[in-house]
């Protein structure tokens, strides 16, 4: 008997999800555990897998076209099944409907190159065909129209929504950064396989102010406060679609040199949209300081209590034993949900930060 197979949920907050690419064409033989496609989430692009022998009869959703979940994908049966019925039950329309746009073949290509949708565009070719004048035309107006990707509008619904629900205070505190660069050109000497980046060690020594300052690490629910036992990190990363904060686990307890080659990893892996692990963080740290930013402020990633904003380190005079001498120091933003992290918790949370980035010696042991 055929089957209907809908867009799965791949995630908890998965509401859509696009056809990267199928693997697989109608009448092609299907085994257990071949990959049928490639689907895009609020997260990351998928693979989805086969779970039985069959035929694939019908493509629902074709590569790039976004649908929301339960949305008929595709329907597997025995080979030449009849699946009338089934594309009645679903009131399946095979987009016999949809206008045909006739478009040169140079046209078409700088269409593609350049990202441009034909549908808004008036042809002044033979019978309204598309030309490549109409193309350069279109692209030299002042505004495009570009739709949101899955990522970006799960990011503005999280984003919002962190606003209304948690009221955002932040706290600042500058930090000498002199003997933290001492310690990472000492580290790097020792010609691991990998750099440490200051990220790692800014990293490192969050977790270990949190163990020290255990109230930071915890969320909000509408009975009762969790404070988490483990320590799991997510690390801000920015994709071309927006923000993915993938989670470090249990950073308190693992070694610097397995922090970073881990926040590496996880950090290629998201840029390739192949990351999975991206729940369950209590902390965050967005670092923007490869970008030239001296200092900012974030919004809270749900349900984490705190997120720690890094800026740039900067080489500026300091006043260091009565005297005026060149240093270098960095600015940190701690923002805090004040329904549970009171300004005396927060600000004993950076100064213990700023105690162990001053004698970073103390990040490693």
């Amino acid at each position: 008997m055929a089957e209907v197979i809908f867009m799965p949920r791949l995630s908890d907050t998965m509401e859509e999800g696009t056809v990267v690419k199928w693997h697989k064409k109608i009448g092609d033989k299907i085994l257990e555990g071949d990959i049928l496609a490639e689907i895009e989430t609020d997260k990351a692009i998928q693979e989805f897998e086969a779970e039985y022998n069959s035929t694939l009869l019908y493509i629902g959703i074709k590569e790039g076209e976004t649908a929301p979940v339960n949305s008929l994908l595709a329907i597997l049966g025995s080979e030449n099944e009849d699946i009338s019925s089934l594309l009645k039950e679903n009131q399946i329309k095979k987009n016999n409907n949809k206008k045909k746009i006739f478009i040169s073949p140079l046209a078409k290509k700088i269409a593609f190159e350049k990202g441009i949708s034909l549908e808004n565009i008036k042809g002044s070719g033979n019978n309204g065909r598309i030309i490549k004048k109409d193309i350069e035309k279109y692209n030299n107006h002042l505004s495009e129209k570009v739709d949101h990707s899955n990522m970006r509008k799960i990011i503005s619904k999280r984003l919002i929504n962190s606003q209304m629900e948690s009221p955002h205070y932040s706290l600042f505190l500058e930090i000498k950064m002199d003997n933290l660069i001492k310690l990472r050109e000492s580290i790097n000497e020792m010609n691991y396989l990998k750099k440490i980046s200051f990220n790692d060690l800014i990293v490192k020594a969050s977790a270990i102010a949190i163990k020290e300052n255990p109230k930071i690490n915890s969320s909000w629910t509408e009975k009762s406060i969790l404070y988490h036992k483990n320590i799991n990190i997510g690390i801000a990363v920015a994709l071309e679609d927006g923000l993915i904060v993938p989670v470090i686990s249990n950073v308190d307890e693992k070694s610097l040199i397995k922090i970073s080659l881990e926040i590496k990893e996880k950090v290629r892996k998201a840029k390739e949209k192949k990351l999975n692990e991206l729940e369950g963080s209590t902390f965050t740290v967005s670092n923007l300081g490869m970008f030239g930013i001296d200092s900012f402020t974030s919004i809270i990633n749900q349900p984490n209590s705190c997120i720690l904003s890094v800026g740039r380190i900067k080489k500026k005079p300091i006043i260091n034993n009565e005297k005026i001498v060149i240093g270098h120091t960095t600015k940190f933003t701690l923002t805090c949900d004040h329904r549970m992290i009171d300004g005396a918790v927060g600000s004993d949370y950076l100064k213990c930060l700023k105690h162990l980035l001053q004698e970073p010696l103390k990040i490693l042991l």
